[in-house]
């Protein structure tokens, strides 16, 4: 069977008059058309100054009419989506998301899909912000463009004008996001089933109404910052360098990499201070009301008679620890959601907070975001393949919310007799952040062309799409998901990388298998582990499913 590969989506269509006045006519009257230029291939799209969201100005690999689109969704409520149309088309479409509560075309990821020669959309979800400010929220039109209705609303406009534009329709159509905008592809998946054929879903902020109000409880856990047990930033690498201490020898290699942190059974209780001391961070130790804290943070958010709410963070995620742990409050993804979103007043306060208020945000579910139609049998009635990753070392959305959206998803549709196989597959990142990188003292590999990542690799912005020197579908997520859609061959695993500074101006440092959920990537004992040759894929038990090679 033949691979897909970068180079084999040859260039099909020439496109022509990349005019405002030519998209306006493709466009109903509650749409305009805002901009249309062409842009030639290796230069620079200037980001407009408004979105300040996505203010990186990406180079382009290919020349496209770069277009922007606003659209009228309510008397109170608009949205825009940005279209970057590549001259040498592949004939296929893809969308691409967002991240927390941004407003704003992500016109950076749409340059990474513009490499493939896809037609790439984004939408700026109806408002604009940066992602971590709610206070649109109270619009609450406004709340609903970005809980679904822009994402899938520029979808079927952007079809539409792709079609008009090139003459023909897309053969395939595609989605890639991670966090929220892992949320929107599984959002997509559940409401709009026949958006798109292949989906990669990356970190999914899926379950709204739990995990914002998880972010202001988590928070609560390490405050107030002069409590005797607030466990300040500067601890935060000590209590990393004792787990990987724990829990790197676990899966059978020492390597910097902890790789399953379900499998290490952590004692939080070696961090203890032998004696009185002056300077903890230079004594590398934590007091006892401090180990009770790391008992909070390790564990599930479980209330009353045994209801689980959300996951914990799990063991190796504490170099993103400061972003929910590492302030006065809780980050504003949690009290501006409760403030906002939910309640309607800016002024409450976050001390306040208590199981109530989560079961007020699963009653409200504002703006109707969470993505909980957990029986998404309608996608795979018509043949859509959804690929969904996470990294163990998640600081920001705990890498157990995906695997409980999983599980859910078997227990509703394997009563129905689907089995998820053949058609779903969930990839754990070993030592992988939010979305992208890996800590500096962990560098595992994390690069796998996934929602958000090509952005943070390479040394000009948007000069990068697919996986330097490996560009085929064993390494590259977004052409295995293209590979499985088209030719029927699903991901037994994707190849993960790691270069020494990421600049692309070095060498490789490590590559390692990715494997699909339940089965763990395990060294071979022989070979150099750095190479994923070195590494098979079992079920836990070691029994081989498949040797990468």
């Amino acid at each position: 069977m033949k691979s897909i590969t970068l180079l084999s989506l040859l260039p099909l269509v020439t496109a022509f008059n990349c005019t405002t006045p030519l998209f306006q006519s493709l466009l109903p009257p509650t749409a305009t058309a805002l901009l249309a230029t062409p842009i030639p291939a290796n230069a620079t799209f200037t980001v407009p100054t408004s979105n300040i969201a996505y203010p990186t100005s990406p180079a382009l690999q290919r020349s496209v009419c770069a277009v922007q689109i606003n659209v009228t969704s309510s008397p109170t409520s608009a949205y825009s989506f940005g279209l970057f149309l590549p001259d040498d088309w592949n004939e296929r479409f893809l969308a691409v998301g967002n991240g927390g509560f941004a407003g704003g075309v992500n016109w950076l990821d749409m340059a990474a899909g513009v490499g493939y020669g896809f037609a790439t959309m984004s939408t700026d979800t109806g408002h604009n912000s940066n992602n971590s400010d709610g206070r649109w929220a109270l619009n609450k039109e406004a709340l609903t463009d970005w809980g679904y209705r822009a994402m899938h609303g520029s979808i079927v406009l952007a079809k539409e004008v792709v079609q008009g534009y090139y003459g023909s329709q897309s053969k395939y159509s595609y989605y890639s996001g991670c966090s929220t905008g892992g949320r929107q592809g599984l959002k997509e998946v559940e409401m709009f089933p026949e958006d798109f054929d292949g989906v990669l879903a990356g970190a999914p902020a899926w379950w709204t109404s739990h995990l914002q109000t998880w972010t202001v409880k988590v928070a609560l856990y390490n405050l107030p910052t002069t409590s005797a047990h607030h466990i300040p930033p500067t601890l935060f690498p000590i209590v990393g360098a004792e787990v990987l201490r724990q829990c790197d020898a676990q899966d059978g290699l020492i390597d910097t990499i902890v790789s399953d942190p379900r499998g290490c059974e952590f004692i939080p209780e070696e961090l203890l201070c032998k004696s009185a001391v002056a300077n903890q961070t230079e004594a590398g130790c934590l007091t006892e009301p401090q180990i009770e804290t790391l008992y909070k943070i390790f564990n599930d958010y479980v209330e009353t008679n045994q209801t689980f709410v959300f996951p914990r963070l799990e063991p190796g995620s504490e170099a993103q620890w400061e972003v929910l742990l590492g302030a006065e409050q809780p980050n504003g993804l949690g009290i501006d959601y409760v403030r906002y979103f939910l309640l309607n007043q800016p002024d409450w306060n976050f001390y306040d907070f208590d199981y109530g208020i989560v079961q007020e945000a699963d009653r409200v579910q504002p703006g109707n975001a969470s993505a909980i139609d957990f029986d998404i049998s309608p996608f795979h009635a018509r043949g859509g393949k959804l690929l969904h990753y996470h990294g163990f070392a998640d600081g920001l959305i705990p890498t157990g919310s995906s695997e409980y959206f999983y599980r859910q998803v078997m227990r509703a549709l394997l009563p129905q007799g689907l089995e998820l196989d053949s058609w779903y597959r969930f990839f754990l990142v070993p030592g992988m952040q939010h979305c992208q990188g890996t800590p500096s003292n962990v560098n595992a590999p994390w690069y796998f062309a996934g929602g958000n990542q090509a952005g943070d690799l390479g040394l000009r912005p948007g000069s990068v799409s697919g996986v330097p020197g490996f560009r085929d579908a064993d390494h590259d997520a977004l052409l295995a998901l293209m590979r499985w859609t088209e030719e029927g061959q699903a991901p037994e695993y994707i190849i993960a990388t790691k270069w020494h500074n990421d600049t692309l101006q070095d060498k490789v440092l490590r590559q390692r298998p990715l494997c699909p959920h339940p089965q763990r990537a395990q060294y071979t004992g022989y070979g150099d582990p750095n190479d994923a040759a070195s590494w098979k894929c079992s079920a836990k038990g070691g029994l081989s499913a498949q040797l990468v090679g």
